[in-house]
This record gives structure tokens, C-alpha cells and sequence, in this order.
């Protein structure tokens, strides 16, 4: 009958995070309509990570206190006191890294679009275009990320920056290296002359064959990455069904020193390994 119950209970924890996800909009809506000053605090400086700009201090610490209370509110209501404390210590680190996940992603998306931006600025300069004409140009026709980082130097030109300043401005907020190598182009352009449209040519062929490479180094490492992964989570696997059939199981491993010692070298040697597949397995471009 415990077992059963445990199962039960574990099952319905299952069923209540995918219930969660469905309902995930919704449960976004509510809050912003019942508390708008913290979905706004939470979610202003994460949009601001995925369009690439630094939300500032105050933005990171609007950010930083939402999410605290809010972990706060919602670990009482789940846990009591303790886990209240605990996700409210927790949330602030949580806060950063998906702070710096979202500047991360854009980043990526962008840089994954550097080949069709130097193609379409190239197209551009061949039309006769100057090199700020040539961005303003360029940024109407092109789409996702790379076109809306684009638009943004083109509406940065417009209010009268310099071509250099804007070009720096967008280097600085995606440091990839096919964003770098079309600024170091045209940044040479302007200081040494030469044919710029040419040039860029070759710099979205380089960045294409350099995709291209890297997608076949990902897909011929997936295997062994993902057999690395189930290898780390296969322990914890079997912790879990051990608790599910014997209830607690684990409390009973923590009750004699000897056992208690073994169990968390085990987990540090698995958090060693689980850091060790993930540095092997990396792609370096």
C-alpha cells in the first residue's frame, strides 16, 4: 500500500508540471493583470537580455528582488518557511543565469544569421550604395535576429551616428565571431579602401563553410554526448525507484556515517564526471 501511494503521489507530481506548462500563458496573463509592477520587474530586464541591450543596475536589481519575493511566495506556499527561505536564496542566481542565458541566446541567433547579413550587405554596396546607405539597405530585406540587429544600427544611423561608433555598438552587444568579422571588414574598408562587396562575399562563404563544419562536429559527437548524459543520470535514476519502492530508503542511507559518506562522494564524483562529458563533448569554433 505505500508503494502504491508513493507511486501515486509521484505520478501526480508528473502529471501537475506538465499541467503547469499547458497552462503556462494563462498562469503569465493572471499575473501581470493582479501584479503588474513585478512581472514587469521580472520580465523587462530578461527582454531586454534577448534583444541584446544591458538592462543597467537598476534593472538587475529590480530583477534580482522580484524574483526573490516571488520565490519566496510561491516556496511558503509549497513547503512551508524552510523551502521559502531556500527558493528565495536560490532565485537571485536563477535570475543571472537566465539573464545571461537570454543575452547568450540572442547572441547565437544573431551570429547565425552573420553570413545572410554580409551577403545582403555586399548585394548592397554592389547597387552603389555607401556603407551606411548600404546598412539601411540591407536591413529592410533581411529577417530574424541578424535583420533586427540590422535595423537597429540602420535606426542608430539615422539619429546621426557615426558609421564607426554604430558598427563598434553592434560588435559590442554580439561578440561572435561572424559579427566581428563583418565589422573588422568594413572597419578595414574605411581606413585601407578595396572592394568591400567582395569581400564580404568571401566572409559569408567562410561563415557558411564554417556553419557547416560545426553542425557535422555537433551531429558526430551527439551519440557519444547524449550516452555521457544518461550514464550521469543513471544513478540518480536508480535513487529515485529505490525511494519509490522503499520509502524512505534514501533518510535511511543518511542515518550512518559510512553510508552518508559514500553517497556524497558518489554525487561529487557524478557532478565531476556530468562537468568533464560536458567540456569533452564541447564544439570549439
Amino acid at each position: 500500500m505505500p508503494d502504491r501511494v508513493a507511486m501515486l503521489a509521484f505520478a501526480g507530481g508528473c502529471a501537475s508540471v506538465f499541467g503547469i506548462a499547458a497552462v503556462y500563458p494563462e498562469i503569465v496573463s493572471a499575473a501581470s493583470r493582479r501584479a503588474p509592477r513585478i512581472v514587469a520587474a521580472i520580465a523587462g530586464p530578461l527582454r531586454a537580455g534577448r534583444e541584446g541591450r544591458d538592462p543597467g543596475a537598476a534593472g538587475r536589481r529590480r530583477l534580482l528582488i522580484a524574483s526573490a519575493g516571488a520565490a519566496l511566495v510561491c516556496g511558503w506556499f509549497v513547503g512551508g518557511p524552510l523551502i521559502a527561505l531556500a527558493c528565495a536564496a536560490a532565485a537571485p542566481i536563477a535570475g543571472v543565469r537566465a539573464l545571461r542565458a537570454a543575452r547568450a541566446r540572442r547572441g547565437k541567433a544573431v551570429d547565425a544569421g552573420a553570413a545572410a547579413m554580409a551577403r545582403a550587405l555586399a548585394d548592397a554596396l554592389t547597387g552603389g550604395h555607401s556603407v551606411r546607405g548600404a546598412i539601411t539597405e540591407a536591413a529592410g530585406g533581411l529577417g530574424g535576429a541578424a535583420g533586427a540587429e540590422l535595423r537597429r544600427v540602420a535606426h542608430e544611423l539615422a539619429l546621426g551616428a557615426r558609421t564607426d561608433t554604430a558598427l563598434e555598438a553592434m560588435r559590442e552587444r554580439v561578440p561572435g565571431h561572424g559579427i566581428e568579422t563583418i565589422v573588422a571588414a568594413a572597419l578595414l574598408q574605411r581606413g585601407a579602401g578595396g572592394d568591400l562587396a567582395r569581400l564580404l562575399r568571401d566572409v559569408a562563404l567562410a561563415l557558411e563553410d564554417h556553419a557547416r563544419v560545426e553542425h557535422d562536429a555537433r551531429a558526430a559527437t551527439a551519440q557519444a554526448r547524449f550516452t555521457g548524459l544518461i550514464v550521469v543520470l543513471l544513478p540518480l535514476g536508480g535513487g529515485l525507484l529505490a525511494e519509490l519502492a522503499s520509502p524512505g530508503y534514501l533518510m535511511r542511507l543518511g542515518g550512518s556515517f559510512l553510508t552518508a559518506w559514500l553517497a556524497g562522494l558518489a554525487l561529487v564524483m557524478q557532478l565531476v564526471a556530468a562537468v568533464l562529458i560536458r567540456r569533452l563533448g564541447r564544439v570549439r569554433t
